[in-house]
């Protein structure tokens, strides 16, 4: 592999993103878009009508890696190669993100009790002209989840800011009867796609 950068930007916000790069040894910067005064390097991620949830989260992931580099320019930083990620929560066909509220956030756990659905994870990097993505589809199965557990849970404040309104490797971890994929997918970034993107631009990942 030809060793061409030593470092990347990380365009994201996610605690849990920053700890599984540490965990793989991953030197990065923070790019955080919406600290840029322009307008037009954010990213809107309301969903096209119609758009099916695959296409969503790979059409969001690829913007937001083209809105760091875009960003990186701008604030005259030195080019390295810009990671952005993006995860969805899919039942039934249906977009499931983050909740607005703990009620919205107790329908949608309501809504996932008992049933399995999909975590799709998008990974892309964006270096000068290029961009390249991968996608996680990772089955997940909840065990069935009456009011008063969901109160419980809803007490942690965990589900906040996270799609499905949960985070597997905190409280919710219990919830998961089966998963079928990417652990890490469902975190948030999964490792494997994100060492062979990596790789392909030339940062010496493990």
């Amino acid at each position: 592999m030809n060793i061409r950068h030593r470092r990347i930007y990380l365009c994201s916000q996610s605690p849990r993103r920053r700890e599984l790069l540490k965990q793989i040894g991953v030197n990065y910067e923070m790019l955080l878009l919406r600290n840029d005064p322009r307008r037009n390097v954010s990213v809107d991620e309301t969903p096209a009508e119609n758009e099916i949830p695959v296409d969503y989260v790979q059409r969001i992931c690829r913007a937001k890696a083209v809105a760091g580099w875009d960003a990186m320019l701008y604030r005259n930083l030195p080019p390295f190669p810009v990671l952005a990620a993006d995860t969805t929560v899919t039942i039934d066909d249906k977009i499931i993100g983050k909740p607005r509220d703990n009620a919205d956030a107790a329908d949608i756990l309501r809504s996932l009790s008992g049933r399995q659905h999909q975590v799709l994870t998008a990974v892309a990097v964006c270096f000068e002209e290029r961009t390249e993505m991968r996608l996680s589809t990772t089955n997940v199965t909840f065990a069935r989840l009456d009011d008063e557990r969901i109160r419980r849970y809803l007490l942690s404040n965990e589900a906040h800011d996270k799609a499905g309104a949960y985070g597997i490797q905190g409280y919710a971890g219990a919830f998961v009867e089966r998963i079928e994929g990417s652990y890490t997918g469902v975190m948030g970034l999964p490792l494997s796609e994100t060492v062979e993107l990596l790789r392909m631009f030339g940062y010496p990942a493990p």
